[in-house]
């Protein structure tokens, strides 16, 4: 277990220092091109994208549970899920979060909040009735990981980068387009190669950086799947968990693209477009991964 945590935080900075390579490299070219020393471009994307992010930042979390439908829910209403997340939070040392409940068939959950005094929890009415015990157990120690691991801060840092990257690399093609011809007239071939490369890199960067968040975010799940089976000392249960949501292949009924990253598994189900481009990795290698921390 904790090699699978070391490992998964190890690739995950990895993958954020390609991030930070593809923005300086946007910004130098696009520099280059505009004969600009101050990287006003760059400093522009980023304080934008920021600005944009922080509003998710701060009202993510409610956004989130409104469009999922969850409702809140208190101890006498529902004394088994407060139990089970109450118990799973002692364990893991953090404050007990806001509980809600969807009414939704599909075997899912997922937390929300910037810090863990201001965490909240949502369990579909699905995972309640069809998870044995140690399975929900399982999920829920799986969000808790989420939030210890302040995976929705790492997330967001994640989502500047992307728009930064993606507003870059706009403004790039814009400005080559639209009279950006200053610095290659007289940078021979040298100056045109570099103007070759950077519209290649202005048109890839995007992909790329959605590529690299879908890697980070699979990441995250893998590290959540090893902190969580850390807190219940039961892999296993978790893994039960992966494969009844495996063979149920029920999307949700209000899933959205902007919410999925949030849940604990695929909230699409398999649909074949959504399962290629998911930032949940396939269920059969989660599960693969969790029995071999008991092997």
């Amino acid at each position: 277990m904790y090699n699978q945590i070391a490992s998964n935080k190890r690739k995950s900075v990895f993958l954020m220092m390609i991030f930070i390579a593809l923005i300086i490299g946007l910004g130098y070219i696009f520099s280059y091109a505009q004969g600009d020393r101050t990287y006003s471009g760059v400093w522009f994307a980023i304080i934008f994208s920021l600005g944009l992010t922080m509003i998710s930042y701060f009202a993510g979390d409610k956004i989130a549970l409104a469009m999922s439908g969850a409702k809140p829910i208190t101890r006498e209403a529902n004394k088994y899920l407060w139990n089970l997340v109450e118990n799973v939070c002692i364990t893991a040392g953090l404050p007990m979060p806001k509980v809600y409940v969807i009414n939704d068939p599909a075997i899912n959950a997922f937390a929300t909040g910037r810090n863990p005094a201001l965490a909240s929890m949502a369990v579909t009415t699905g995972a309640i009735e069809q998870l044995a015990n140690e399975e929900l157990e399982g999920v829920i120690a799986h969000e808790i990981s989420h939030v210890k691991n302040y995976d929705i801060r790492f997330m967001m840092l994640v989502a500047v980068l992307v728009g930064a990257i993606v507003m870059l690399a706009d403004v790039f093609l814009r400005a080559r387009w639209l009279g950006g011809d200053r610095r290659d007239r007289g940078g021979g071939n040298a100056g045109a190669i570099l103007m070759i490369v950077g519209i290649a890199l202005a048109v890839l960067s995007p992909l790329i950086a959605e590529l690299i968040k879908l890697a980070i975010s699979r990441r995250r799940e893998y590290l959540a799947d090893a902190s969580g089976a850390l807190l219940t000392r039961y892999p296993e249960g978790l893994a039960c968990a992966l494969e009844k949501i495996g063979a149920q292949n029920l999307p949700l009924r209000r899933a959205s693209d902007a919410t999925a990253p949030l849940y604990f598994s695929n909230p699409f189900g398999r649909k074949k477009f959504h399962a290629l481009f998911s930032t949940h990795p396939p269920v059969e290698e989660r599960v693969k991964r969790l029995r071999a921390m008991t092997a």
